[in-house]
């Protein structure tokens, strides 16, 4: 093992589309585990885009991440509503939907829930 990792989004280790083209996951796996990167274009819902993939009725993933571009809003099973935006930190527990706002795609880093994000349930 080297001392020094460089590895680019652009040329990601895995990447998992979402239904109707609505986005994608580019995954980089590292020593450490997963990072992701998420493209969320205009439209998307997790509930429609994802959910029928992972085959749950809400996101059970946790997420870690920060917004590059675009928002995001999240809404908890229990009504606890976020939106994020671009230089946001977010931090989100199991059990939200989420989708984007407005009409630019939103793209957020993850370093916590996007290993099993995306891909059916086990």
């Amino acid at each position: 093992m080297t001392g020094i990792v460089r590895k680019n989004f652009d040329a990601a280790d895995e990447t998992r589309p979402f239904e109707d083209g609505k986005g994608r996951l580019d995954l980089l796996h590292g020593e450490h585990g997963p990072v992701g990167r998420a493209v969320f274009e205009p439209g998307w819902r997790w509930s429609r885009h994802v959910g029928p993939i992972a085959g749950t009725e809400s996101c059970q993933a946790s997420h870690v991440g920060y917004v590059v571009s675009g928002r995001l809003k999240v809404v908890m099973n229990d009504g606890e509503t976020a939106e994020y935006g671009a230089g946001d930190y977010m931090e989100v527990k199991p059990g939200h939907d989420a989708w984007v706002i407005g009409d630019e795609a939103c793209v957020a880093v993850d370093w916590s829930g996007f290993g099993d994000y995306a891909q059916p349930s086990g």
